[in-house]
């Protein structure tokens, strides 16, 4: 995740941002809608990885607009794409959030803590950065 780039999140919809109520929309998972506002502030790219298509799809993206989130795409890695059945679904991400992770849903309060302390310990490297053995030998900025 550690890249210059801007680090780009697949989000899980049901069970992730909302209750799973499929195929209907539940509740909004608690602070699923701030986490993902501040996230975007702070210059994550997030992208929307559903199971959903067509219609209830589409419900879901009005949903996310509505509640203030949009998305820089939808199940594909970039606005432009074209998904066809020549290529994987499977989405360019450094981070996948889904509620079926390997021990469940950590919740939006720790993701958050989880991506922005990943993002501090970077800041916190680079700006401490250990001189190497040769820089007492030449000067280094």
């Amino acid at each position: 995740m550690i890249s210059s780039k801007k680090p780009v999140l697949a989000v899980d919809f049901d069970g992730t941002i909302v209750e799973n109520k499929y195929p209907d929309i539940g509740k909004p998972k608690l602070f699923a809608f701030e986490t993902l506002k501040k996230l975007q502030k702070e210059g994550f790219v997030l992208i929307l990885w559903t199971y959903r298509d067509g219609e209830r799809l589409q419900e879901a993206v009005d949903y996310c607009k509505k509640n203030g989130i949009e998305f820089y795409a939808v199940n594909k890695s970039y606005p432009e794409e074209v998904y066809t059945d020549s290529i994987s679904r499977k989405i360019n991400a450094d981070v996948f959030i889904d509620d079926r992770n390997i021990g469940g849903f950590l919740g939006w309060g720790e993701i958050y803590r989880e991506l922005i302390g990943d993002l501090e310990e970077l800041k916190h490297m680079k700006k401490n950065k250990k001189k190497g053995f040769f820089s007492s030998f030449f000067k280094t900025n």
